[in-house]
């Protein structure tokens, strides 16, 4: 895609620093601190708040396992998996070195916890790309006529050991996940589906169809390809004999031929992977990467057809004639010189899926209209030298704030954005089904919000923040390499946490008590009778608290409660 990307500046004012805090204010008056957790770690990729009360987080590019100490940000590698891949660092490497070969999207993503991680079942599963097909080639190593960087991926069990501060025992669930220099996606989560837990784990679509890759053939409708999925795996082997099988569902929806971890297709590139229970029902959430603005909220449903690359966004007819992709070279096919396919209409695609199978997103961010994509995709197309732009969330992670910590925050959805720099909060229904209300903002800043974990109070959330500029796809890159003062003042590689103080309605509330009782015990015996006599019944007895040393938060309602009548009085009385 091209955007264009904010440089990335000072997140804060302050000289960074995990003692240092500073306020910021959400569009309904929420205020928060926000601190610094921790900086520096190479492009942190998934962030988990553990039962240990510490955050969990992979280090893409560095292909470190690290446990952060939320309150001081003391980081404790517990496992380095650099020597675990056949390709170097590519993307610090002069391209006279590398031959321009490619870094994957990504590299060490996802990491999901045992829900018994610390009573008797210490398991941590990670997945990270270990292969690259053309690590030992001349030039780039990836196939001819822009057919693809092939990567391989692995999923893997690690045992935790809590004294030692270790993860070791490595046990492969699978190592035949396909990979590419863009859309991996990455995401790893635990989910029940009928009250028992399994590992589910997003495939994106390879970025078959676009940059690098256009040449390469697009599975993500093919039920016997793993790429553009949602894969579905058992957390504890099952009977089967075979060493991959038993990890697999015996009632995964595609296991008639062989054993399938696939759960649902038509994916493009699904970031975001989150489950929460919402109103007695239970749904597992994706957010996903659209081809040119059309990001995807969808609720993931066993054995459906998400339609991509087929049906983009909503079923409303705005890729009729188009495709999922564009470029300008002429020796790709189709009238949009990519392999992704040529949409005749949306409609007749949804027909052939078949309405039953076909599930379409719950929200569809910046769809645009037909006119305004055809005019993006004949100027790719014609290779302008000005890129064509468009509007776009690029969703990286998605959670589900279940909280009541912060008013009218519960049953939200928070989903990062890596274009602008925005955490975004969309109000589920009471089913968890569908959206109701605004799309609201928090925390801009010029930053590429990786992902998200939530403390269990629900009063802090903690984001991740890439250490590259741009995209981690086959975009051009600008990297952090910790050489120049001023990188490192840009909160490159951060954990930065947000807390939830007060709403600014609260705060005016608190701060108008403060003030009155801070009136009252500075008037004589004699005023203070005086402001007495005026009081309704009701009112004395706010006015009596007041006079007390300290109150408990019920007495502080109570006063909150008159205090605008109360403050009227006895300014008369002064």
């Amino acid at each position: 895609m091209w955007f264009k990307f904010l440089s990335f500046f000072c997140l804060f004012s302050f000289t960074v620093k995990t003692t240092d805090a500073q306020t910021v204010s959400g569009p309904r008056g929420e205020q928060f601190t926000a601190r610094v957790v921790a900086q520096g770690l190479s492009d942190p990729w998934e962030i988990t708040y553990g039962p240990d009360n510490f955050l969990w987080v992979t280090e893409a590019k560095g292909y470190r396992v690290n446990r952060i100490n939320p309150e001081n940000g003391t980081i404790t590698t517990l496992l380095d998996l650099s020597k675990e891949k056949n390709f170097p660092r590519y993307d610090k490497m002069p391209e006279e070195a590398s031959g321009g070969k490619p870094w994957p999207q990504g590299g060490l993503m996802g990491l999901a916890l045992h829900p018994q991680l610390l009573t008797g079942k210490p398991y941590v599963y990670l997945v990270y790309v270990y292969d690259f097909d053309g690590a030992a080639a001349e030039g780039d190593g990836c196939a001819p006529n822009y057919g693809g960087c092939v990567f391989t991926t692995k999923l893997v069990r690690y045992e935790y050991n809590a004294r030692q501060q270790t993860l070791s025992k490595p046990l492969v669930l699978t190592d035949t996940i396909p990979g590419s220099d863009d859309h991996n996606a990455g995401r790893l989560l635990v989910a029940p589906v009928d009250g028992k837990d399994y590992l589910f784990y997003t495939v994106g679509d390879m970025g078959a169809g676009q940059f690098d890759n256009a040449g390469r053939e697009n599975f993500a409708q093919r039920t016997d390809k793993y790429e553009g999925k949602v894969l579905r795996f058992n957390l504890e082997p099952d009977n089967d004999t075979s060493t991959y099988d038993k990890w697999i569902p015996g009632d995964n929806p595609f296991n008639a031929a062989r054993q399938s971890a696939v759960w649902s297709y038509g994916h493009r590139n699904a970031q975001g992977l989150a489950y929460a229970v919402v109103g007695n029902t239970g749904n597992l959430y994706t957010a996903e990467h659209g081809p040119f603005g059309d990001d995807e909220i969808n609720i993931i449903r066993k054995g459906k057809n998400y339609g991509h690359p087929l049906v983009i966004g909503y079923n409303d007819g705005n890729y009729n004639g188009l495709a999922a992709g564009v470029t300008a070279h002429s020796s790709l096919p189709g009238k949009w010189n990519t392999m992704y396919p040529y949409i005749e209409t949306e409609e007749a695609n949804v027909k052939a899926i078949g309405t039953e199978n076909y599930q379409g997103p719950v929200h569809s961010f910046y769809p645009t209209s037909n006119t305004f994509l055809r005019s993006v995709l004949t100027r790719a197309r014609q290779d302008e030298e000005e890129k064509p732009e468009w509007p776009a969330l690029a969703p990286s992670s998605i959670a589900v704030y279940t909280a009541s910590a912060i008013p009218g925050w519960q049953n939200s959805l928070l989903i990062t954005s890596l274009t602008e720099g925005r955490l975004v909060r969309l109000k589920l229904n009471t089913t968890g089904s569908g959206l109701t209300g605004d799309t609201l903002t928090y925390f801009k800043a010029p930053a590429r919000y990786r992902d998200i974990a939530i403390s269990p109070d629900g009063r802090s959330i903690y984001l991740a923040i890439d250490s590259a500029e741009v995209s981690s796809g086959p975009s051009e890159e600008k990297e952090d390499d910790g050489d120049s003062q001023e990188q490192q003042s840009q909160c490159s590689g951060c954990i930065i946490a947000y807390t939830y103080q007060a709403d600014a309605n609260t705060m005016n509330q608190e701060s108008l008590v403060q003030e009155l009782r801070n009136r009252v015990q500075r008037m004589n015996r004699k005023k203070q009778r005086a402001v007495r006599a005026k009081l309704a019944p009701a009112q004395k007895a706010a006015f009596q608290l007041l006079l007390k040393p300290e109150l408990t938060e019920k007495e502080k309602a109570q006063v909150q409660q008159y205090a605008s009548g109360l403050l009227e009085v006895v300014k008369q009385v002064e």
